[in-house]
């Protein structure tokens, strides 16, 4: 299970986690904090990694904007309990993305989003998803094949899938994403490379990834990249 030890000091603990009640009432299961004063405050979306869950990126926002609304889903798939996926890899080697349940999850995120925009009166465009590793990869997904759903994504430590790719083209809906990329140089589950090759990728495109190297870390989050990923947040909402 993929845990985040550089936040450790940073994260609330999981007892405290717990306290908060798993909310049931939309496509995916989730955590929730929202001021219910608020209207349009941007909804964050923290989507964890492989064999992870819903209690794992939580912590994220506490040193994110205290007034935005945060959400932290857990993916649809058991691996055991307390343990779950996005998607299920086949054969050997690399990841490609071609199984019927990365469409699957792809869709039901899909949907969880527009729902979660409407229940907490939030426009689209303030609408951003942050993934960590395999849930970086589902936000690549998502946004990059629908980009009227959000106004932009945080890929941590993730990668743009190969079948991505191939279909990727030049595409005007895409113009206004806003893309922060974060990677460590040390990282061995899915390599500084991917980060690098995904955002010379979104180049290509002519989007404007904002790109960010963590020298020697691995698959993990750093303390500088949460002050990196707030920083970003609220130079979208200032």
């Amino acid at each position: 299970m993929l845990k985040f030890l550089a936040l450790l000091t940073l994260l609330a603990s999981t007892a405290v986690h717990a306290e908060i009640p798993l909310r049931t009432d939309l496509p995916l299961k989730y955590l929730e904090q929202a001021n219910v004063e608020s209207r349009n405050q941007p909804l964050v979306i923290f989507l964890h990694g492989y064999g992870s869950n819903e209690q794992d990126l939580f912590g994220i926002k506490d040193e994110l904007p205290p007034q935005y609304t945060y959400l932290s889903v857990r993916a649809p798939m058991t691996l055991e309990e307390g343990s779950y996926q996005w998607f299920r890899k086949k054969g050997e080697g690399a990841y490609n993305g071609e199984t019927d349940d990365l469409k699957t999850s792809s869709q039901v995120l899909l949907d969880f989003v527009a729902q979660a925009a409407k229940k907490y009166h939030t426009e689209t465009d303030k609408v951003f998803l942050v993934g960590f590793s395999q849930g970086a990869i589902m936000s690549y997904e998502v946004a990059l094949r629908h980009p009227e759903a959000v106004g932009g994504i945080a890929a941590l430590s993730g990668r743009i899938l190969p079948v991505l790719k191939s279909e990727l083209k030049p595409d005007e809906k895409r113009q206004s994403l806003a893309i922060f990329i974060g990677h460590g140089t040390a990282d061995k589950r899915l390599p500084y490379t991917d980060g690098t090759e995904a955002d010379s990728l979104l180049q290509r495109l002519s989007l404007k990834p904002e790109f960010h190297a963590y020298e020697g870390v691995g698959h993990s989050i750093s303390a500088t990249e949460m002050q990196d990923l707030s920083a970003w947040l609220q130079r979208l909402n200032p």
